[in-house]
């Protein structure tokens, strides 16, 4: 994928070289993490039950937790930077193509677009949602309007998950980039109040809706970004790049991976066939009204 190297954006933090946020399972502070819990990108879903964020499943709700606050992001690293050139040069050139194509696409309907705020880390960070992890994957915090991620995830996208190249990382970006675009559309809140008032697997339901649209917007942005050039910033094999992640990252694949059977009624992203066919439906279509993914 073919853009520009981010420059030094205001909306870039880089906390890799600061030591950590320390132990995060345990202790009081873990239900602050619970409502951006299904805010994050998918892949680590198995690895959240594994690690007992299932037994705190019944402390939920608590969306009013998100709001407020101030930005975590205003913090800086102390230490050296842990970011490869590659990586930065990823993170910020993504964060600027989804600023300036998001920010098009608000004008265009009569919106203004604020930009959100993207804090790459290592090990845990503090956010207003509470200390998130890397164990949780990358993650959008509604509280401060920012995306958090530690860039060891994309070796595990690559490695572990089969899903290398750089599109399958800007997905990963993009698709945190499209919860950020349903909190100004106000989509998470009512997601929230919805769930609040279903059962568990129609709350399911409601969730995976909302991440097929955070889907969907990824390919929107993707089929719109552009080149430093002007040209079209995808390039021939990016589209199978991220066909692979989106397959990769399902609900079904997922669980029959780690626990050797498929429970549909637990779905909380869908299914790889539903989440490759939201990523191609943004791709396809380049318009985010085609992303009717939500009941809410």
């Amino acid at each position: 994928m073919r853009l520009g190297d981010g420059g030094d954006s205001d909306n870039f933090f880089d906390r890799t070289g600061s030591s950590g946020g320390g132990p995060v399972l345990g202790g009081g502070g873990l239900g602050l993490l619970l409502p951006l819990i299904a805010s994050r990108f998918g892949i680590v879903g198995m690895l959240i039950l594994l690690l007992g964020y299932c037994a705190l499943s019944s402390l939920g709700g608590g969306g009013g937790m998100l709001g407020g606050g101030s930005p975590a992001t205003q913090q800086t690293a102390s230490g050296q930077s842990r970011l490869t050139p590659e990586s930065r040069r990823l993170l910020t050139g993504v964060l600027e193509s989804t600023d300036q194509i998001w920010g098009q696409l608000f004008a265009a309907s009569g919106q203004r677009y604020v930009e959100p705020k993207l804090v790459a880390y290592t090990r845990g960070t503090q956010t207003a949602c509470g200390m998130g992890q890397a164990a949780m994957g990358p993650f959008y915090c509604p509280g401060d309007q920012s995306i958090y991620i530690d860039p060891q995830f994309f070796n595990e996208l690559s490695q572990r998950f089969g899903a290398p190249g750089d599109f399958a990382q800007a997905y990963v970006i993009a698709h945190e980039v499209g919860h950020h675009i349903q909190n100004l559309e106000g989509t998470l809140d009512r997601a929230s109040s919805a769930q609040s008032r279903a059962d568990q697997v129609t709350g399911n339901q409601v969730q995976v809706g909302v991440e097929l649209q955070a889907d969907c917007y990824a390919g929107v942005w993707a089929a719109n970004a552009k080149a430093p050039d002007g040209s079209r910033a995808l390039e021939p094999g990016d589209v199978e790049e991220g066909m692979r992640a989106a397959e990769a990252i399902g609900d079904d694949t997922l669980q029959q991976q780690t626990q050797g059977r498929v429970v549909p009624e637990s779905f909380t992203h869908g299914t790889s066939a539903q989440r490759m066919e939201a990523l191609r439906r943004g791709l396809s279509t380049g318009n985010p009204a085609a992303c009717n993914y939500t009941r809410v």
